[in-house]
């Protein structure tokens, strides 16, 4: 597949960029500093671009099959940008008919789960420190809604940089039971995987170990 990724220089975006291209797709890396994407490889190009006009970003995805988001903010200071940003994205993606869009999101903007061990451990977190943050990605997520792609929001917990296992779980407009941590390799795979799963169209995903 011809595939663009957006916030490729983030630790989400890096690894959908590799994890791609080792599965034989193109991909149309869009980043701000070409030199901080430090993943190379046959079959990837490398747009520096700003994300605030749509128009300008259009190449980056005339004639692409699916478009991968890890924009997001990064902490309180970032907060607005994933909303932000994602609006440019949509609006590109309209003018260029491209449908498929996956993106990432966090738990927390999701329901709770059943055993409500993802409220003990993150609710205290989220309403004092992270409030804006998550705040930031339930307006995201509502630009999703209002939009005419096929979108899909992958919600992950606590990440951890640490290797691909493909062990994680997924739920569907859920979350899993007793999901604390996920790798942020295990969130690109989980999102590669979820393209062409009509399943998760138009549908917030918990993903989690």
């Amino acid at each position: 597949m011809n595939l663009t990724v957006f916030g490729a220089t983030g630790g989400i975006g890096r690894e959908l960029v590799r994890q791609a291209l080792a599965s034989g797709h193109r991909v149309t890396a869009v980043v701000r500093d070409p030199a901080r994407l430090t993943v190379t490889g046959t079959g990837l190009e490398v747009v520096r671009a700003d994300l605030t006009d749509p128009e300008v970003i259009r190449p980056a995805l005339t004639g692409r099959d699916a478009v991968l988001s890890g924009l997001g903010p990064r902490g309180r200071g970032d907060a607005g940008v994933a909303a932000r940003l994602t609006r440019t994205v949509l609006a590109a993606m309209e003018a260029e008919a491209v449908r498929r869009l996956v993106v990432v999101s966090a738990a927390p903007v999701g329901p709770e789960p059943d055993d409500g061990l993802l409220d003990r451990t993150m609710r205290g977190l989220v309403s004092t420190v992270l409030k804006p943050v998550y705040d930031d990605l339930r307006e995201m997520e509502a630009e999703l809604s209002r939009s005419g792609t096929d979108w899909t929001s992958v919600r992950p917990p606590r990440l951890q940089d640490k290797p691909l296992t493909g062990t994680y779980r997924t739920v569907v407009g859920g979350f899993p039971r007793k999901g604390h941590f996920i790798a942020r390799a295990d969130v690109a795979h989980a999102m590669l995987a979820m393209i062409e799963d009509t399943g998760t169209v138009k549908q917030g995903v918990g993903v989690a170990y």
